[in-house]
């Protein structure tokens, strides 16, 4: 441990190839960022100011869209100060910080998908008892739990990783700060860590990933049991929105996450980190607004309300 050196500050290397390009990527990233908080702060307040929208389906929508604007804010802010500095670095603390905060938000994510996934079953599967079930204590129990769950998560992962000592480099191949790439700088014992992300990763990503599955192979089995096109289609209507942020969601972090670890160019895995990190959180309250029917007549009249007090 004597010729080792202790390192306090980290640089980050994401975009770095191209510093021509800094003013683009800086304009394209404030605009993603722009519509993810204007997208996701526009859902939070339809589903605050019309009745119509007051239900368990978009209660978690609302508590889908903070996290959306926390786990953005958590990243893009400091990459966005980055584009203009000379050297990009945060301190560890900092780096610590800011891997505690994504963490939260991304294990709250997913067991809030899966406790979204489970309102579209009871209301599908079990539409008679849907009101008893998913009566408003039991929903915030479940809004209650998501975030325990990602909080609890990211604690155990935020005190292990602030036990290593990072020696090997200073320079972290991304443009936020994340646990493979600290555990691949450390030069102290990072068994517990792996292991600990493997038990992670299968409690908080697989899990609900496997409960979302097996809750839409009955729904879908129960759709197909209903005898009009117009009921089933009318049913299915109701899931797609969710559907299709769940495969985004899943597919964005199977292809970060599960990708080979050798093989990609900085440029390369820098992209498709963005595409998991920013562009998901962008596209959420987007596909709910244009798939879902509800969301859009929110949205619409709270338009025409508007108009009217400006001609008055």
């Amino acid at each position: 441990m004597e010729n080792q050196t202790f390192i306090n500050e980290l640089i980050f290397l994401g975009f770095s190839n191209h510093p021509d390009l800094h003013v683009l990527f800086f304009l394209v990233f404030l605009a993603i960022y722009a519509i993810t908080l204007v997208g996701n702060t526009l859902i939070l307040i339809l589903v605050q100011t019309d009745f119509t929208l007051h239900t368990p389906m978009y209660y978690f929508l609302c508590n889908l869209s903070f996290v959306d604007i926390c786990y953005t804010s958590t990243t893009v802010p400091v990459m966005l100060a980055n584009f203009f500095r000379p050297k990009k670095t945060i301190s560890y603390g900092g780096c610590i910080t800011q891997l505690f905060f994504l963490i939260t938000c991304a294990g709250t994510e997913c067991v809030l998908l899966a406790i979204m996934a489970y309102d579209r079953y009871v209301a599908i599967c079990s539409p008679l008892h849907y009101s008893s079930i998913m009566n408003q204590r039991a929903c915030m129990k479940m809004a209650v739990f998501s975030w325990l769950c990602g909080l609890t998560n990211s604690l155990v992962h935020t005190l292990l990783t602030y036990s290593l000592t990072v020696c090997k480099s200073n320079e972290l191949s991304h443009f936020f700060c994340d646990i493979p790439l600290l555990l691949k700088l450390s030069c102290s014992d990072t068994s517990i860590n792996e292991a600990v992300l493997h038990l992670a990763s299968a409690l908080i990503g697989l899990s609900p990933c496997l409960f979302i599955l097996v809750s839409y192979i009955r729904i879908i089995s129960t759709i197909l049991k209903i005898n009009s096109s117009r009921g089933r289609t009318k049913a299915f209507s109701t899931c797609t929105s969710h559907l299709i942020v769940v495969v985004v969601f899943y597919s964005m972090a199977n292809f970060n996450y599960n990708r080979p670890s050798s093989g990609y160019s900085l440029d390369i895995d820098t992209l498709i980190s963005s595409l998991y990190c920013i562009v998901t959180p962008m596209l959420n309250p987007i596909i709910y607004s244009l798939r879902n029917k509800e969301v859009k007549e929110a949205l619409e009249s709270m338009l025409l309300l508007k108009n009217r007090f400006k001609i008055l």
